[in-house]
């Protein structure tokens, strides 16, 4: 659908954003970043999100500075929490208890830079998603085939945890990680991918 005007990097080791990514036919290099992914005192979540994805960027930018960088971070919401990735099961069955129910917020922040070009913009995606009401046997089992370990609120939307959405408002890609629409509406405008007319893309400069 898409080819690379220029060599494109996902600064991120998230396999769910590298298989929206690559649905749009885009050949794209991942490298993920190192960043410290810590809240700062009275940070809002969606300034955190957002803060996320602009220090992974410009991490990635600086090294390849020739390339366009998308970087992006992930937090889910309820109320004045903020529900990262659980680090135990006891701690994932306690997330999903907390949201069953009721309605939550999915904030995806999202960065692209291009250094050699002095381009730059980052912004947020916000989802509700609204859960529907289950048996704590349930939630147990799900826990326990290990999905929920490497995701923000414990659960996948697009994976076994669908079963959990009773609704969704707004961009389904975003609560998998990746707002397609803003971010392919960007590439576009800054000339970074184009349609594909069966035209070779370009190659990163790796050794």
């Amino acid at each position: 659908m898409f080819v690379p005007s220029q060599p494109l990097i996902l600064a991120s080791s998230s396999p769910r954003r590298k298989d929206l990514l690559s649905l749009t036919g885009l050949a794209f290099q991942i490298v993920p970043a190192v960043i410290d992914e810590s809240s700062l005192p009275s940070e809002e979540p969606e300034d955190f999100a957002k803060r996320m994805a602009t220090e992974k960027a410009l991490q990635i930018a600086h090294l390849y500075t020739e390339a366009c960088v998308v970087g992006a971070d992930t937090v889910v919401t309820h109320g004045n929490r903020i529900f990262g990735k659980p680090r135990n099961q006891e701690e994932a069955l306690t997330m999903l208890k907390s949201l069953q129910g009721k309605t939550h917020t999915v904030i995806t922040g999202f960065a692209l830079m291009m250094k050699h070009r002095g381009m730059f913009k980052a912004d947020t995606e916000v989802t509700a998603v609204t859960f529907g009401t289950f048996d704590e046997a349930v939630l147990t089992s799900y826990v326990g085939t290990g999905e929920p370990m490497d995701k923000a609120g414990a659960y996948g939307i697009q994976g076994a945890g669908g079963f959990l959405i009773r609704e969704i408002c707004g961009s389904y890609s975003n609560v998998v990680g990746l707002p397609m629409l803003p971010i392919v509406e960007i590439l576009l405008r800054w000339n970074c991918i184009r349609p594909d007319q069966g035209l070779r893309p370009p190659q990163l400069p790796f050794d």
